[in-house]
């Protein structure tokens, strides 16, 4: 694995001498999931602040692929560029009078000719959902939007890092699955993503490495399961365990369950409660590409699957999904859903686009090598032959 930003020995102190980051060493690694926890002052939005250089360490380095940050103005311009920064508030980071302006900031002052930013501004607005949004003034919006909106303006300068603080804070439940949904899909596109939160059942089933910090410095490292695992550290640390952990442990602690590590989703706790029979029938998956299929191919590859459930994923999906008035029954978690109606001997279909088809075709297989269990995952393109 490439590491692609690293602290050694990083310690910062503000201005009234509080000391925010104490010898933090960590390194990250490209391509990665990762999100910070850690209770209030644990320095998680401070050591973000470094990895961009909105704020220079008192002592140690910040290393982007393997070279120490730099601060003279030429610098940091780069930096920014490769490493973009979603700020909690949106209304901190919006300011222009339109969305297009809004968007267009930061490859304008990146020097991008006019052409150039008006084809970014515009892959940026339709990537988020919000083509037709670049007349409207940010401050009318709503809260999702404004994320989507400050998120497409980082998206415009191509960066190869996106940090994100606090993303789903003051959002609605249905909007905080659409955003995480989204950074799913930046990430299987290639984009490295790094979160703070303090939604510790966000942090267990969405990262691939959660960093724990607490008093400035890093206390432990790993995946969901091994971090939050340990009751007692998250206990000293201020913070609750994950409510399939929690769950899990109770029914472990009552002998109804047994395992070496909790699971980490709901998928994988029902698998515990529910060994599945050799002779069960099982649902099938469709996976749609709407890429590849139109609103009338969709229709006619519904009518061919009787009483399926429906998923869509990312933002094209959904749109088109509204376009052709489908009802979606998923809209978040949608292929751990579609296998648990599998394992029911429900049939479902998931339409979704790009790399995104073949990251649920890999997700089905690679439950059915975990489970032993082997859900047929068809995936028909714009042809209707395979489903009958």
């Amino acid at each position: 694995m490439t590491t692609i930003l690293e602290t050694r020995s990083l310690c910062y102190s503000y201005g009234d001498g509080t000391k925010a980051l104490n010898d933090v060493c960590i390194s990250l690694q490209e391509g990665k999931k990762v999100a910070l926890v850690g209770p209030n002052g644990a320095g998680k939005s401070t050591l973000m602040l470094m990895f961009n250089g909105i704020l220079r360490p008192s002592q140690g380095i910040v290393l982007f692929r393997g070279q120490p940050m730099n601060y003279d103005a030429a610098s940091l311009r780069s930096i920014r560029r490769a490493v973009g920064m979603v700020f909690q508030n949106s209304d901190d980071q919006l300011f222009a009078p339109t969305v297009f302006q809004d968007v267009a900031f930061g490859p304008t002052n990146l020097g991008y000719a006019v052409d150039k930013v008006k084809r970014y501004v515009g892959f940026a607005l339709q990537y988020v959902g919000l083509s037709g949004y670049e007349r409207r003034p940010p401050h009318h919006l709503s809260g999702g939007e404004k994320k989507r909106v400050a998120i497409a303006g980082i998206l415009a300068m191509e960066p190869e890092v996106i940090i994100l603080d606090e993303p789903t804070s003051n959002l609605d439940p249905a909007s905080s699955e659409e955003i995480m949904e989204m950074l799913d899909e930046l990430n299987y596109g290639g984009k490295t993503l790094i979160i703070s939160t303090h939604d510790v059942d966000l942090a267990y089933r969405w990262a691939d490495e959660v960093i724990l910090m607490k008093g400035g410095g890093v206390v432990r490292r790993g995946t969901g399961q091994e971090v939050f695992g340990d009751a007692k550290l998250i206990k000293d640390a201020r913070l609750k365990l994950p409510l399939v952990v929690d769950l899990y442990q109770e029914l472990a602690g009552r002998g109804i369950v047994r395992g070496s590590e909790p699971p980490k989703n709901i998928l994988e706790l029902c698998d515990l409660l529910q060994p599945k029979a050799e002779t069960e029938v099982l649902g099938k998956i469709y996976i749609c590409n709407v890429d590849r299929a139109d609103g009338k191919g969709i229709l006619a590859m519904l009518e061919e699957i009787p009483a399926c459930f429906k998923g869509a994923m990312g933002t094209s999906a959904k749109s088109l999904a509204e376009k052709c008035g489908i009802s979606i029954d998923f809209t978040y978690g949608v292929i751990d859903k579609c296998i648990l109606k599998a394992l029911l001997g429900k049939s479902s279909i998931i339409m979704t686009s790009g790399g995104m088809v073949d990251h649920t075709m890999q997700r089905i297989e690679d439950y059915g090598q975990e489970s032993g269990t082997k859900i047929e995952a068809i995936c028909p393109m714009q042809s209707t032959e395979n489903l009958k």
